[in-house]
């Protein structure tokens, strides 16, 4: 599975731009299910099974990043988030856009005027420097209109994985493993690799409306508790088990599901934690 997580994650695909992930995955299901569908805003649908009850496992397949917003005179790219992206994070990073790779970088030239950006740091500071020397030639390799995600590789660190988007191809990488394994049901399983996730539960939202199941269980990453100054009321860490999310600010968990789960965890020795994400 390490193989498949590193797959998808170096694939390009922040919200609305998704191809290149979505083919990856159709790519590793196709032959494991009975059918499969691409809808209208760009969701895969497959399903497997005939059952009269149906499940539904859902991941996002996009990735936060950054769309290009403007170009100066002399070819510095100016950026707006795509997502969760804090500019205190992406500041020094390199970002790949479908044609070209940059640094982010920001104003300033005293020692002073960096400091004072530093303090309150913003998009309206930062810039993405492509190589261009003119406008001319950052608008040939990434236009008004770009989309750009980080660019880094996924690494094992101790047995541990680290890549971008891990959100949520790691989630993804699960329920294609879960597509493989699974040979007979007496459920139709029907698992969704959403779109545009990362801008407001676009695809999964559609997804929902159109097959209407009768249980659902969304696939995807939390916090962990596990580093230096960590928030005390988390007690998710890593190598302990999935967590099952009780409530987070946006909803909360269906008591019925979240007993199945629960029995079906300690019924089958799985060890997991309880999430309660504030």
């Amino acid at each position: 599975m390490k193989e498949l997580v590193k797959k998808l994650t170096e694939a390009f695909g922040p919200s609305g731009r998704e191809d290149e992930i979505r083919n990856l995955i159709l790519e590793e299901i196709k032959d494991h299910v009975d059918g499969y569908k691409v809808d209208k805003v760009g969701n895969i649908l497959a399903w497997k099974g005939q059952g009269e009850r149906k499940v539904l496992l859902d991941a996002h397949m996009d990735e936060i990043g950054v769309v290009v917003t403007n170009i100066d005179e002399a070819g510095f790219l100016r950026i707006e988030p795509v997502g969760g992206v804090s500019p205190y994070t992406i500041f020094r990073k390199r970002i790949r856009f479908e044609r070209v790779t940059g640094v982010v970088g920001m104003e300033g030239e005293t020692q002073d005027e960096i400091e004072k950006n530093l303090s309150k740091l913003s998009f309206d500071k930062l810039y993405v420097d492509i190589g261009a020397r003119n406008r001319e030639e950052a608008e040939k390799l990434a236009p008004i209109g770009s989309f750009g995600v980080y660019d880094s590789h996924f690494m094992e660190v101790a047995g541990r994985f680290a890549s971008k988007a891990m959100d949520d191809r790691i989630g993804c990488a699960v329920i294609i493993e879960v597509l493989k394994r699974v040979k007979n049901s007496d459920i139709t399983l029907f698992a969704s690799f959403s779109v545009q996730e990362e801008v407001g539960l676009v695809g999964a939202s559609v997804v929902a409306y159109d097959i209407m199941p009768d249980e659902a269980i969304a696939v995807d990453v939390t916090d962990s508790a596990d580093t230096p100054k960590a928030i005390k009321r988390h007690p998710m860490v890593l190598g302990k088990g999935p967590a099952i999310k009780v409530m987070d600010k946006a909803s909360i968990s269906d008591k019925n599901i979240l007993e199945k789960l629960i029995n079906t965890a300690e019924k089958k020795g799985i060890p997991y934690q309880m999430e309660v994400l504030i």
